[in-house]
């Protein structure tokens, strides 16, 4: 056999053979679900539009760029997509031959009653070469230097090749899995941010409602000292102090527990530059979406994706399992030199090299392939009911953020109306328990029922953008930082 021709032979059988694979054809499974209310194919699709796009607010791009730098989540998410990859590269490996080189020396001490039993003439032959045996024994040395491999596998039924399919395909579901993470981090830090400029809000709110019961209550003190109003009016004015009071030790924990939450979600602390006074009435925050939305935008969600691509390395793993029922072989080959001198180990007497193909054909295995080619069945089944599940999931969430945007808006309208009678009657009331006319339990309800409006239209404004951030995500926004270019138009 000519030089080097193991590894090559062993080589072009792999390409020759190793194209077979037992593995079902795979077909997507189609959406257990009807058609998005408004799909249609018109409309920009979120996945296009960047973040900075879709959230003009500086502070709120410097926080998302700080958190897709330092949020851990999602640095966990990156090492586990290198983590697949070397896990994909390790299962693909044993497609090629492991080739090694190796030297050895080999020392051996014979006696001499062992070489005589074995060689009856050596003593002889020994004596005639002026060169008798020695007494206690004869050393041997044996020199060693062979390139060669040692059980690989011919890929003959796809085995090896449907392993490599399956960590394949987990390496790119790892991928989703990180863009994935990628979108919901954006969605997560922009509705934190809103949340902490809601707190704000309602602090603001607090704070010169507080105030202006105070000055009630001053009023209504300095009346019932002078005889002119009674102490159930005073103490009705004292029991509203009280709960704005309390309601500012609310908000102003609760403004701090955002805040450590943002911070979280950062990965390093909030930066100093963030002003959050004024709060959501700080200007535009969040972008409007077009009312178009593309039909397939739930195949392109990355975490629908990764889920397909789980499914995927399931089927390819029935291939593995079906190969298992059939005949394997094994090749172990050398080519090197051995000699029992270091001058003479490369000289061509020296050459030597083995050979040694084994085949292995299952006959009995106590019913191990059977059950494991029924388990990565079931396994791929699982997967189906996966998929289907996370496109459902999908579904949901656009759905429910389309019927609430579609309500959100008639909502603010309303609620803003109410805040604006609310600080009319409010007005008129204090007006009139001021010069008199009424008694202090008629302005005493205005101002609560002012109060309460106003914090009512904070909690449906946060409500509102929210919705514009859930929706965002829903459709698979939050990939690009910017947005895609506008493809390219040839003129005639």
């Amino acid at each position: 056999m000519a030089r080097g021709s193991i590894c090559l032979l062993a080589a072009a059988m792999t390409t020759l053979l190793g194209a077979c694979t037992l593995e079902p054809h795979y077909h997507r499974p189609p959406p257990p679900v009807p058609a998005l209310p408004g799909g249609t194919a018109a409309g920009t699709p979120a996945t296009d539009i960047g973040w900075r796009e879709f959230f003009p607010d500086p502070q709120l791009q410097q926080l998302i760029a700080l958190a897709l730098t330092n949020n851990r989540d999602l640095r966990v998410a990156a090492l586990n997509v290198q983590s697949a990859q070397a896990q994909y590269r390790i299962q693909r490996a044993p497609l090629f031959p492991a080739v090694n080189a190796s030297a050895a020396e080999q020392v051996q001490e014979i006696p001499i009653s062992v070489l005589e039993a074995e060689n009856p003439n050596a003593a002889a032959a020994a004596a005639a070469s002026g060169k008798p045996l020695p007494t206690g024994g004869v050393t041997i040395h044996t020199y060693g230097v062979e390139v060669g491999f040692t059980s690989y596998e011919l890929d003959l039924f796809g085995r090896i090749r449907s392993l490599s399919h399956a960590a394949l395909q987990q390496y790119f579901s790892s991928g989703e899995t990180r863009r994935s993470v990628q979108l919901t981090l954006v969605a997560e830090v922009a509705t934190a941010y809103l949340t902490v400029l809601t707190d704000q809000t309602l602090l603001d709110i607090t704070r010169d409602t507080l105030k202006s019961q105070e000055e009630s209550y001053s009023l209504t003190q300095k009346m019932f000292n002078g005889g002119t109003s009674t102490e159930l009016a005073l103490r009705q004015a004292e029991t509203t102090v009280d709960t704005a009071r309390a309601n500012l030790a609310q908000y102003d924990r609760q403004l701090a527990q955002d805040r450590d939450e943002l911070q979280l979600l950062l990965g390093a602390p909030i930066p100093d530059s963030i002003d959050i006074s004024g709060g959501l009435d700080r200007g535009n925050t969040v972008a409007e979406l077009e009312e178009g939305i593309p039909s397939d935008v739930l195949v392109r969600r990355p975490d629908i994706l990764a889920a397909e691509h789980q499914l995927m390395a399931a089927n390819a793993q029935i291939g593995a399992a079906r190969a298992a029922f059939l005949p394997s072989i094994e090749l172990t080959g050398s080519y090197g030199y051995e000699s029992p001198q270091l001058s003479g180990l490369f000289s061509g007497a020296s050459r030597a090299w083995t050979f040694s193909p084994q085949i292995s054909v299952p006959i009995f295995a106590g019913g191990a392939n059977v059950a494991n080619l029924r388990a990565t069945e079931l396994a791929r089944d699982t997967a189906v009911a996966q998929y289907e599940k996370a496109i459902q999931t999908a579904f949901r969430e656009v759905a429910d953020a389309l019927v609430a945007r579609s309500t959100l808006d008639e909502q603010l309208a309303a609620q803003q109306a109410l805040v604006t009678a609310s600080a009319v009657a409010y007005r008129l009331a204090d007006m009139r328990y001021r010069g008199g006319v009424d008694s202090y339990l008629t302005a005493l309800v205005a101002q609560v029922s002012l109060y309460s409006a106003q914090q009512q239209l904070q909690t449906v404004r946060l409500l509102r953008l929210q919705n514009l951030v859930t929706l965002y995500k829903a459709l698979g926004g939050g990939l690009r930082e910017h947005a895609a270019p506008a493809p390219a138009t040839s003129s005639n």
